[in-house]
């Protein structure tokens, strides 16, 4: 049911998009990393499928997407985790961690939900707690011209979307310090997200647009 599922999706996708996608060279040589995104629209989630469809994947999904019984069962067969976004969710990151464990391979927004507004919210701090510990490797991969507003304008007038997918250099985060430990997360959330940024058009870095760490990285491709 699996492959059925993917090959809808691609399907589909290719019917309403064209898609670039850059950076594979860039993807770690076996399973079991993170693959870390912004979440500009409601094609990014389908979107890994689509990119990816070789690799043993797993998306987080917010838990009220569960009481719908058509993404209940879509999740069931694409190997989705639905966890709790505003509480800590014990069970859920047990389970992230058997995954990983297991070779498979994470794709999470740090975000946590999508951009309203077109552009980069503050990233939440589980993952980078998660890579830090565990010593996971990172695949930052940006998604631009996904916005629910171009997708939806472009169908209405029977037209394709053009959406861009760029991964970066993979990296890992130092141990989880003893001390200032709030300081050093949110510290290591800000680095995925502006590896992340980086990649992204101006107008989507949002909240990161003025970080110092973006910064750095914009000097460093000059």
């Amino acid at each position: 049911m699996k492959r059925f599922i993917v090959w809808f999706i691609r399907f589909i996708i290719k019917r309403i998009a064209n898609v670039e996608a850059s950076g594979y060279e860039n993807l770690p040589e076996k399973g079991g990393f993170v693959i870390a995104v912004n979440h500009l629209g409601f094609l990014d989630a389908p979107m890994a499928y689509y990119a990816l469809d070789d690799w043993n994947l797993f998306i987080p999904v917010a838990e009220k997407w569960e009481e719908s019984p058509i993404l209940r069962w879509l999740g069931k067969h694409l190997n989705a985790i639905f966890i709790d976004r505003f509480n800590p969710d014990l069970k859920a990151m047990r389970e992230m961690m058997n995954r990983m464990a297991d070779g498979q391979t994470l794709v999470i927004a740090p975000e946590g939900t999508r951009a309203r507004d077109e552009k980069m919210a503050q990233g939440k701090p589980g993952v980078a707690y998660l890579a830090s510990k565990m010593g996971w490797t990172i695949l930052p991969v940006a998604i631009s011209g996904s916005e629910d507003r171009i997708v939806l304008h472009n169908l209405k007038h029977f037209k394709k979307t053009s959406i861009h997918l760029k991964a970066g250099k993979s990296f890992t985060l130092p141990p989880f310090p003893k001390e200032n430990r709030e300081e050093k997360l949110q510290e290591y959330t800000d680095e995925i997200m502006c590896r992340i940024a980086v990649m992204l058009p101006e107008k989507n870095r949002g909240y990161y647009a003025e970080h110092p760490r973006l910064k750095e990285f914009l000097a460093e491709k000059q």
